[in-house]
Formats: structure tokens, sequence, C-alpha cells
């Protein structure tokens, strides 16, 4: 098996709805049967929330068949262990959101690179791909 890879929530809906701002790295990447692709647990928690707030009503699918389309994507479920939650919560950074925050500690704990484009994730903590550009 390859490498094992995090997507960060804005990577599996650009993925999901094969958005263009999504760059032919990335897509290779995810696409590359090779490749374990991991999604966190919280990735629900922050489209459901974004659905239901009015921010992501396109993701109506998405909530409805959370569980069938990561498995059609042939994403693997990043569940969140306590070790995840304490290291989210005692990260030393100010970023605030909890959603990213979780990402980071399973990225760094589970030791996985992460795609994302966020640069709230350039911590140091964490392998970021792409590189920032």
């Amino acid at each position: 098996m390859g490498i094992s890879y995090l997507i960060d929530t804005h990577i599996l809906l650009w993925w999901l709805f094969d958005d263009p701002k999504l760059d032919n790295t990335c897509r290779k990447i995810i696409s590359n049967p090779d490749h374990r692709i991991f999604v966190s647990s919280v990735s629900a928690w922050e489209i459901a929330t974004k659905y239901r707030i009015g921010k992501l009503p396109e993701a109506k699918e998405i909530v409805e068949q959370y569980s069938q389309i990561l498995d059609q994507a042939r994403f693997i479920e990043l569940t969140i262990t306590s070790a995840h939650a304490l290291r989210a919560g005692n990260l030393p950074i100010t970023h605030r959101d909890p959603f990213d925050r979780m990402i980071m500690a399973q990225a760094e704990l589970e030791i996985l690179p992460l795609i994302t484009y966020d640069k709230a994730f350039q911590t140091g903590l964490i392998q970021i791909i792409p590189e920032s550009k």
C-alpha cells in the first residue's frame, strides 16, 4: 500500500464536487489507488454544520449519504479519539476553528501528510501537501 494522507474538509468537498480549484497535484494523489486517503470525522460535523446554517446548501446529498459517499470514493474515516481531542485542545496556536484544530491534531498524532490549501495549517507541526504557492 502506498502513502497515507489526510484531506482537509475543503479538499474533500472540492473532490466530491469536482471543483476546478483542486489542482492536478492533489487530484493525482487522491486518485492514486495505491494511496490511502483519510477523512477526519470532524469533516462530517463541519459539513453538516455549514449545511444547516445555509453556508453549504449544495451539500444536502453529502449530509444525507455521507458514509456511502466516502465508501464510493474509497476514503477512510479517521475517527476522533480522546488523544486527538486532548491534542486539539492543547495545540500551541491561536487558531480558533475547532474543525481545523482537530484536523491539525490528527495529522500530527497520526503522522499523516495533510492535503489542504488553508494557510491556518502552516504551523510547522505537520507536512502540508501541496507546498505553499
